[in-house]
């Protein structure tokens, strides 16, 4: 593979790699694994450069050990620098820079290597930098890096209230599109009264919403079927990935705090089996690649994965108008119960 030669050349002159997204949360997530091939490739040159994080999400994703530790009053350096990010992160730090990368998921095609398909995007990006650099990386897959989860004041919270005790399961309603990605608190409460039902015992739901423009706000409730559910709105990214490895199952729609789930471990690398619903977008781009981050596909979705297409790059215009009315409770519950029961 040849390499890129001015990207190369001017890498080597770095000595510091800015990575700066102020993008969507899950595009940011997907695509760290960018940031791990540019390390891979950094420690295989012995190069002596310092990686940082800006950004909205700079405490987040500094959690994958992909950057190097700096003292929190220490100042950028003056030599030369590269950034790399999503669009907005580059217009945002990459004046001056020496070169951007810019990561753009419509960009990366699906590999193949050995009769294997890497059609996730974690992949797609790893291998796509591999290929610019002209050298084989060391990372096999899965490439996406693990967030390693701390111990908070809400997780300790939860654990003394008893919400993480037992059969607790998140479900994730927050999204950027609604109308088309909301599985909704009702269907997911339908989902915990069936597991509930199979195993005769409570469970606890912590139903994670978006922020409403108001803050934080909490919130309890009680069905009829013994379900006992937390409401977590305007909770901050950083503290649900403490959150979710304490719970039994994570189930969401195609959006970040579900990327999040997947890549959120604990220092052990223990956590839930993670489920999205996928009703429109490819099942196996939109995913981080690790064999814990399951999908459930409608049939949009699938078309989707087999001509590696998005419904909005592409402008495709579905021919049906169900969106996540096509997944059932009970089908998601036995779904969810095969999960737990350790049989996928």
């Amino acid at each position: 593979m040849p390499a890129a030669t001015e990207l190369v050349d001017r890498l080597n002159t770095c000595d510091e790699i800015e990575v700066s997204f102020h993008g969507k949360l899950g595009d940011t997530l997907l695509a760290l694994a960018t940031v791990r091939a540019l390390s891979d490739w950094l420690a295989l040159r012995t190069l002596s450069t310092t990686i940082r994080a800006t950004g909205p999400y700079a405490h987040l994703i500094s959690r994958s050990g992909l950057f190097t530790h700096t003292p929190p009053d220490a100042r950028p350096g003056i030599g030369r620098r590269a950034v790399i990010g999503d669009r907005e992160g580059i217009e945002a730090s990459g004046a001056g820079a020496e070169v951007s990368l810019v990561c753009d998921p419509a960009a990366p095609p699906c590999w193949s290597s050995d009769d294997r398909a890497h059609p996730d995007l974690p992949a797609r990006y790893y291998l796509a930098l591999e290929r610019r650099l002209g050298i084989r990386l060391p990372a096999t897959t899965p490439f996406a890096p693990l967030l390693v989860s701390q111990r908070s004041r809400l997780v300790e919270e939860l654990h003394t209230t008893g919400w993480l005790e037992g059969m607790t399961i998140a479900a994730i309603t927050a999204t950027s599109w609604p109308e088309l990605k909301d599985y909704t608190p009702r269907r997911y409460i339908q989902i915990a009264s069936h597991i509930a039902d199979a195993y005769q015992t409570q469970v606890r739901l912590l139903v994670i919403g978006g922020d409403p423009g108001t803050g934080t706000h909490i919130s309890t409730q009680t069905t009829r079927s013994g379900v006992e559910i937390l409401y977590l709105d305007g909770i901050p990214a950083i503290d649900l990935a403490d959150v979710f490895p304490h719970c039994r199952l994570v189930i969401g729609n195609d959006t970040g705090l579900t990327h999040l789930a997947a890549l959120s471990r604990t220092p052990n690398g223990s956590g839930p089996p993670v489920v999205g619903l996928y009703a429109r977008h490819s099942h196996s781009k939109w995913r981080t690649g690790l064999p814990h981050h399951h999908a459930v596909a409608a049939a949009l979705s699938e078309r989707m994965h087999q001509g590696d297409l998005c419904p909005v790059r592409d402008a495709i215009t579905p021919d049906t108008d169900i969106h996540m009315d096509a997944f059932t409770p009970a089908a998601l519950a036995q779904v969810c119960l095969d999960l737990l029961n350790g049989v996928r």
